[in-house]
């Protein structure tokens, strides 16, 4: 699939070589990969590292700045740096989704339309000062710029989207794949047919997202929850090695370079007509979509999502807890808030054991997946204690006495 170049009508500022590869088949499959190490490695530095969500998205926008930074000072495609942009952007706005998702506990349909409606607006606001949308004219910083947020955002929406879809239907790993697998085909069909280029490529965009978010999850997770068992860790590593591979043989080919004689050709031999019957087909499409979503969404299923994350354990509270069972820098991360969170009630400052106590929540939540998965017993009995805490603290009006009881048995329980 591939977008038909519009032709220039102004002088433009900073001409440039093309700043984006051609559109091939190689595109796609360097686009899902990428998307796959996104999730993947995202999961793996926030969760089984234990960065935590919000530290890794501060992390990671550091890092994509610096990278776009150096992929906007070129003046030609060079695979290797582009594509690293793509893998930090993927990751990068994933985490943006996650933050709404999970730290402010933003709907996923909220989430899906205000990303939806921004791409639009970013869309818009390309269209009108550049006059073109096509990734044949990426030749001008205005444009590049324009179209790097136009990809975070198309990942931010992709992640809602994808997370959304699980929440209503419940589908396991695998099974998710299906749905944006199946859509990418309608969009490649209605594009061979002669659907408006632009439009094409930038659905199948946001479709790859969904896509290789859920390829990652299949890989990734334990069998039992019908995932082949990679880890994030190993399908972070077998995905870069493909698209490092991947990369040196486009460096050394130069078979994704966008050359003059490319752009200054117009590719699609679409008519009004078979845009129009495109256009009928996809929104059919989305309606079809629309019916299977509701359908899978009435069905008696588990949420997928909440499965993924550990957020509904089936262990009992009976056993021994051992605290040494989990990470020393997570109980000791746990340890220094309690004892904030103590010595604020002591003091007498309820607003700020109550802020204290949101951080506690906050780091424990954050931390649950890795937890249940080394000791499910001992995240059971933590948590119960952890919830007496919050009851307490937040109570309509605190007693000191009991806060203070609640956060000793919390600091005992956490050794």
């Amino acid at each position: 699939m591939t977008t038909s170049p519009t032709p220039q009508r102004r002088a433009l500022p900073r001409q440039l070589l093309n700043k984006v590869p051609e559109v091939t088949v190689w595109f796609w499959i360097i686009k899902i990969l990428c998307t796959t190490v996104g999730e993947s490695f995202a999961d793996y530095v926030n969760e089984t590292l234990g960065f935590g969500l919000v530290p890794t998205a501060v992390l990671f926008t550091v890092v994509f700045a610096v990278v776009l930074g150096v992929q906007m000072r070129l003046r030609a495609y060079v695979p290797a740096v582009y594509w690293l942009t793509v893998v930090v952007v993927s990751v990068t706005g994933t985490l943006y989704t996650d933050i709404l998702t999970d730290q402010l506990g933003v709907p996923l349909w909220i989430s899906t339309t205000v990303f939806a409606a921004l791409l639009a607006a970013v869309f818009g606001a390309w269209y009108a000062r550049e006059r073109t949308l096509s990734i044949h004219s990426i030749v001008t910083t205005p444009r590049e710029a324009w179209y790097w947020l136009a990809v975070l955002v198309t990942f931010a929406l992709g992640t809602a989207t994808g997370d959304w879809t699980l929440e209503l239907t419940g589908w396991a790993p695998g099974q998710s794949v299906l749905l944006p697998l199946t859509l990418i085909a309608v969009v490649a069909a209605v594009w061979r047919y002669g659907a408006d280029p632009v439009l094409a490529f930038w659905l199948a965009y946001i479709l790859t997202r969904p896509l290789g978010a859920n390829i990652g999850d299949w890989l990734a997770s334990p069998s039992d929850e019908q995932g082949l068992g990679l880890g994030t860790l190993g399908t972070s590593l077998l995905f870069l090695g493909a698209i490092l591979a991947a990369v040196v043989y486009l460096s050394v080919s130069r078979a994704d370079v966008i050359t003059e004689e490319t752009a200054t050709t117009t590719v699609s031999t679409g008519t009004p007509r078979r845009e129009r019957v495109s256009l009928a087909v996809l929104a059919a499409t989305a309606i079809a979509t629309f019916g299977l979503l509701t359908w899978a969404n009435a069905q008696p299923h588990t949420d997928a999502l909440a499965a993924e994350e550990g957020a509904a354990p089936t262990c009992s509270d009976s056993g021994n807890p051992d605290i040494s069972a989990f990470p020393a820098g997570d109980v000791a991360s746990f340890r220094t808030i309690s004892k904030d969170t103590r010595a604020l009630v002591g003091a007498g400052d309820q607003a700020g054991a109550a802020s204290r106590a949101t951080d506690l929540e906050t780091a424990w939540d954050d931390a649950e997946s890795r937890l249940v998965a080394k000791d499910c017993v001992t995240w059971t009995y933590v948590d119960h204690e952890i919830d007496a805490v919050l009851s307490a603290v937040r109570a309509p009006s605190p007693d000191q006495q009991e806060e203070s009881g609640a956060l000793d048995h919390l600091l005992g329980a956490l050794g």
